[in-house]
């Protein structure tokens, strides 16, 4: 009945939020209610429960989740996720257009959401489309490949940070981000070889249209871009602090200077780090830059914010019903002892993911079904459970379609039509997912 119980709780979520359109921060919490109160939880322990699931998760990455958010949108806005653009394009060369547009959603999507990035590179991208001779529709499943792997993969993106807080990993993030970036990279050669392969075959009626800014006018238009180190300074600083706070974690001494390097590395002071370092980025100090600005970070983090604690909420009910117990009293070793269990969260998150469209809302409720069943498993540690991370993401990007903000983003901004689109960008979403699950239980194979 348990099992039941938990199961109609997934179901009401998916409804509430894929048929009715209701905000993922409600139907999470109604779900939490449903569960602690349908599986004969008293009525006050279900609010105490919901309480401290929602708080305990912000206390946890609360603040992780607004830097990132403030680090991307002062990105976004000051020209720097153009400048780290327009260094890829020199790195690469203008002889593989379609590689360089990879890269540069590989990296810019770190930071800065999946649909900001496409619509900041648009024009870029059709302008470096014209000049090379390349299809529109082929730079664009290439770039928005390269933002789709990182923003589901990598932290400081919510979306992975959320599931981290959600399985108890929020203390290795540094192992996450490592294994992150070296997931999305297969995810993204497919991505890649997907858009020269097939989306090059699309044509969209901008290919064919004369006239509209050159690659040197679209550059020139943005202004004064920031210096190359500026630009990525902001993404850098974080990951290398939070790095050194991991290996610093490993030595075990209880000095002084160790203990600062740790200070240095929690997650949330690195990333306030890296909002002080993108504050270089800012073109004056006035009120539209420290208010507007952050205010806008604020506005974007918000709903993130409420989506993760209504899922930390929603995991702490289902923790407390009982089934720890009863997955611990279960025969899970053939799961346990292999990469096989790594299907469980890659299977659950793509369903909603395909359900209801939203990959952060998807990483969340994922985490937070499977969070009980990790510790009765004996998954601990920073390795495995960063790959459990992977897994969900793998999940979550699996697949992009019609109800996905994304999926709209890149057709609108590339003129492909719906149909071209499924056969572009869902395609190339679908392999992508598969490829990061396969990659994920590979390396569970061999370090874990």
């Amino acid at each position: 009945m348990l099992f039941a119980v938990i199961a109609l709780s997934v179901v009401l979520v998916v409804v509430l939020t894929a048929v009715f359109k209701v905000h993922p921060f409600l139907s999470l919490l109604l779900g939490a209610f449903f569960v602690g109160i349908a599986s004969g939880m008293p009525l006050l322990t279900v609010v105490e429960n919901v309480n401290e699931g929602f708080g305990g998760l912000m206390k946890s990455i609360g603040i992780v989740i607004v830097a990132g958010t403030i680090i991307g949108v002062i990105l976004e806005k000051s020209g720097a996720a153009y400048r780290m653009a327009e260094v890829v394009l020199r790195v690469i060369g203008e002889k593989r257009p379609q590689l360089a547009m990879s890269i540069i959603g590989y990296i810019v999507s770190i930071p800065v959401f999946c649909d900001s990035g496409f619509i900041i590179l648009a024009s870029l991208k059709k302008a470096l489309a014209k000049r090379s001779k390349v299809a529109i529709a082929s730079m664009s499943i290439a770039l928005a490949t390269g933002l789709y792997a990182t923003h589901t993969l990598v932290p400081p993106t919510p979306g992975p940070i959320a599931a981290a807080g959600n399985i108890g990993a929020e203390n290795y993030l540094g192992t996450i981000i490592l294994i992150g970036l070296f997931v999305a990279i297969p995810a993204v050669i497919v991505g890649y070889f997907w858009a020269v392969k097939v989306a090059s075959k699309i044509e969209v009626p901008e290919d064919t249209e004369e006239g509209g800014l050159n690659y040197e006018e679209i550059v020139e238009s943005f202004g004064k871009m920031p210096s190359t180190f500026k630009a990525f300074l902001p993404i850098v600083l974080p990951i290398v602090l939070i790095g050194v706070g991991s290996v610093a974690a490993l030595n075990g001494e209880d000095t002084g200077f160790i203990n600062f390097l740790r200070f240095l590395g929690a997650p949330s002071v690195a990333l306030l780090f890296g909002v002080l370092a993108s504050f270089l980025l800012l073109p004056k100090f006035n009120e539209e830059t420290l208010s507007g600005w952050i205010g806008d970070a604020l506005k974007e983090a918000a709903p993130i914010l409420l989506i993760t604690g209504a899922g930390g909420a929603f995991g702490k009910v289902i923790s407390n019903s009982g089934i720890a117990d009863l997955i611990a009293n279960m025969n899970m070793e053939a799961l346990a002892g292999g990469a096989l269990f790594l299907l469980i969260p890659f299977i659950i998150a793509a369903a909603l993911k395909t359900a209801q469209g939203s990959s952060t809302a998807s990483l969340v409720i994922t985490s937070t079904l499977i969070a009980p069943l990790l510790p009765s498993m004996g998954i601990e540690g920073a390795i495995p459970l960063a790959l459990v991370v992977m897994a969900i993401g793998a999940g979550a990007m699996t697949v992009s379609h019609v109800n996905d903000s994304f999926f709209w983003v890149v057709t609108q901004f590339s003129g492909m039509t719906v149909t071209d689109a499924y056969k572009a960008q869902t395609m190339a979403t679908l392999l992508q997912g598969v490829t990061t699950i396969i990659v994920t239980m590979l390396l569970w194979t061999v370090l874990v």
